[in-house]
Parts: structure tokens; sequence; C-alpha cells
């Protein structure tokens, strides 16, 4: 757990008592490759830090088509943020990649810590801030950048990701297909 709260300390400054208490309610969970963290239509009360691997979320089309929208990777808090707030099942399914292992914990727990540590409640907020900065960045990309700027932004962003996953996953998340990443990677 050391690495999550070397992460942590990125938002905010945690004392020995909030860590101890934060420590308390996370439990390792390991994920086999294609194995899921969530799946569209199912409640979930989880949040997860990534020791190790890459998740992808993903939303499904009427038809069955598959959009990436984000990717999970080492060092990354998640959770299903709406899907937590709202007490609502999950629009969005999480899909291990890789093999991974996480710390999981119940948000409902983490929530009732606010209270008597607010440096917790403190680290929420701007984990919500960070996420929502991130989220409005790539719908920023998706108008503004032509696929070769996302790719290339991609590979900034997440150093690796290709040699490590398929590289239609990558086409997902960019929102082209594989033959036209296929063709930008070969300028």
């Amino acid at each position: 757990m050391e690495e999550m709260f070397r992460q942590l300390e990125l938002l905010v400054t945690l004392p020995l008592d909030a860590q101890a208490a934060l420590t308390s309610l996370f439990t390792p969970l390991q994920l086999a490759k294609n194995e899921f963290f969530v799946q569209a239509g199912e409640p979930t009360q989880q949040i997860a830090f990534v020791r190790t691997g890459i998740l992808r979320g993903y939303f499904t089309s009427p038809d069955g088509v598959e959009y990436n929208k984000t990717f999970f990777v080492e060092n990354d808090l998640f959770g299903i943020y709406y899907a937590l707030l709202l007490r609502r099942p999950s629009h969005l399914s999480v899909q291990a990649l890789t093999s991974c292992t996480l710390w999981v914990a119940n948000f409902t727990q983490v929530e009732a810590l606010y209270d008597s540590h607010p440096a917790i409640e403190r680290m929420a907020r701007r984990q919500a801030e960070r996420l929502f900065l991130i989220k409005e960045q790539r719908e920023i990309d998706l108008v503004m950048l032509d696929a070769k700027a996302r790719y290339e932004k991609l590979q900034q962003e997440y150093p690796n990701l290709e040699q490590r996953i398929p590289q239609y996953h990558i086409a997902s998340h960019l929102g082209i297909t594989p033959t036209q990443l296929s063709r930008i990677r070969a300028l």
C-alpha cells in the first residue's frame, strides 16, 4: 500500500491516523486477464488502486460495438464515480487487459471517514477534481485534435502501453479504426 499512499500524497498530506483508517478498508484483489472489475448494468460500491496491470473502462453500444473510454494503469486510483455517487448500476464495464493486482475498498466506508478525517475528504475532492480535468481535456482533444495528434498524446500519457495491450484497444480509445491506427503508426 506504500505505492498508493505515495500517489495520494500528491493530492494531500494524510496524517498517520487517516492513513491507518484507510489502510484498514483496503484489501488486495487479483484479476486475471479479461476478468471484470465491474460489468455494465451491475451495481458497484468499490474503488480501486492499481498496483500492477492495465484495465480498460469501456461502453458497449446497442449494436455491440465497444468504445474504450479510459485506461487504468499502475498507480491509478479509480472507481465508477457517477455510479458510486448516485448509488446506481454502472453504465461502464471495467475489464483487466493484463493480469492485475488491485487494492480495493468500499466507497461508502471511505465516505464514512470524511467527518472524522477531513484530510480524507479533501483527498477525495482533489481526486474528483483531477479526474474532472482529465475528462474535460479528453473531450476537448477528441474535438480539437486530429487522430495523429491524439495518438502522439496517448503515447506521452501512457508510455509503453502499446507494447502491453492489443492495438485495437488503442484504436478504440482514440476513436479510430485499427486500420487508421496502422496508417498513423506507419508515418
